[in-house]
């Protein structure tokens, strides 16, 4: 890779509060899982609440997979702005577009984004997940609120 697709990963393209309220918080969770072991934990309890345990907990299992499946098939390392930043990336702009196509049951189009987020052999898989995923993320906003951001810029 020669840096290019890291500097435009991060470019902004937009705002969060943009997006709706499954896009704004497939980009959240997905800040925090790469904020590391702690925010991971909220992420599940936030699904438990929400879901119950036992739903939650399968809930976090498929955005734990679809993460994982992220890291090792990556066409390259997605960009992520800070978890409390009110930017939104192009490739967290791609990302809440994949979860919300492949929410609303749009596999062909949830598969078309995932090659450009994996290798073209993982896209179906990715897609699958994202869909589980999705579905769930569905369920939370329609249980609560859209998730919020806090108010610190960069």
């Amino acid at each position: 890779m020669n840096g290019i697709g890291s500097r435009l990963g991060a470019a902004p393209v937009g705002y969060v509060a943009g997006l709706a309220p499954v896009g704004a918080g497939a980009v959240l969770y997905l800040r925090l899982w790469n904020d590391g072991p702690k925010s991971r934990l909220k992420i599940c309890g936030d699904f438990e609440t929400l879901l119950g345990p036992a739903r939650g907990a399968n809930a976090f299992r498929s955005f734990e997979t679809l993460c994982d499946i992220c890291v090792r098939y990556g066409r390259r390392p997605l960009v992520l702005h800070h978890v409390a930043c009110k930017c939104l990336g192009a490739d967290e702009s791609c990302f809440a577009n994949f979860i919300e196509y492949a929410s609303e049951g749009e596999r062909e189009d949830a598969c078309l984004i995932a090659t450009t987020i994996v290798r073209p052999d993982m896209a179906m898989t990715l897609a699958g997940i994202a869909e589980k995923f999705g579905l769930a993320l569905r369920m939370c906003v329609r249980a609560s609120q859209t998730p919020q951001f806090p108010a610190t810029l960069h």
